[in-house]
């Protein structure tokens, strides 16, 4: 069986150097190409050496199209609206897209979800084994308690990332909303300032923390009377999505068009 053909969108960033290192180390898997922004200043550069891997004889470029053509799975950390276009590119060419993208707009996921009927499309807002078991272990627990526990979810991320609540965090609150069998957007709040007046039960609330160079911490409280139980994450390096999503497009090429999540990748 010939090497699982990897594009990596987004090469020269912070993530694409990772998800090059995870794909070259990865076995039955190869470095096909990588693309960055037409402005980005390291274009034409060898993507082993942007990863300090050595020269891999790939050079990064800005055609995703050309590169979408000539790959089995495209691994995509980049923009919300980067990733819309990317999944179109991947239904196209019928491959495997792996988005660890996050801040989808409702049309944005309306639109992955279109492609997905050509494209195996593998989408999470955390590509790590660790925080998806968080998340089953959130609905268990969501399952077996009642409104006489609030929820809180609290994260912290580096000063640069953009999106507020992280992916992560929405990951978490749907998953404690399945598990009490309510919507999520219903019950959501995501800022609190002011008076505000007590606690409605049955909210599930969200805090968002940025500074340093956290990697990414998360918290899902379940805060009783007298009692207080915590499923915590806390990720050091980004190396652990990296891995994650190298493994999804194994699991994915092959398995047909279909909207996916890491769930389904590590079978929880």
């Amino acid at each position: 069986m010939s090497e699982l053909r990897i594009g990596i969108l987004g090469a020269a960033g912070r993530m694409g150097r990772e998800l090059i290192r995870a794909a070259h180390a990865a076995s039955g898997c190869h470095v096909a190409g990588g693309t960055e922004s037409s402005n980005a200043p390291d274009l034409g550069a060898d993507l082993g050496e942007l990863a300090g891997l050595g020269q891999l004889g790939v050079r990064l470029t800005d055609d995703p199209l050309t590169l979408a053509a000539s790959v089995d799975a495209l691994l995509d950390f980049t923009t919300p609206a980067a990733s819309v276009d990317f999944a179109a590119l991947a239904a196209n060419g019928r491959i495997v897209h792996v988005i660890g993208t996050t801040g989808f707009s409702d049309q944005d996921e309306q639109a992955i979800a279109r492609a997905s009927r050509h494209a195996t499309i593998i989408k999470a807002g955390n590509m790590s084994l660790g925080v998806n078991l968080a998340v089953a272990m959130t609905r268990k627990i969501a399952a077996a308690l009642d409104t006489d526990f609030d929820i809180e979810v609290v994260e912290m991320h580096h000063r640069h990332k953009v999106d507020a609540p992280s992916g992560t965090a929405l990951m978490l609150g749907k998953a404690a909303a399945e598990g009490r069998g309510i919507d999520l957007n219903a019950h959501a709040v995501k800022s609190r300032e002011g008076h505000t007046g007590e606690r409605k039960p049955g909210d599930i609330g969200f805090s968002s923390l940025r500074g340093g160079d956290v990697v990414g911490d998360h918290t899902v409280i379940f805060a009783g009377q007298g009692e207080r139980i915590e499923v915590m994450h806390k990720a050091s390096d980004r190396a652990i999505f990296a891995r994650g999503a190298v493994k999804a497009a194994q699991w994915g090429f092959g398995k047909g068009p279909g909207l996916f999540s890491m769930a389904d990748v590590l079978g929880l």
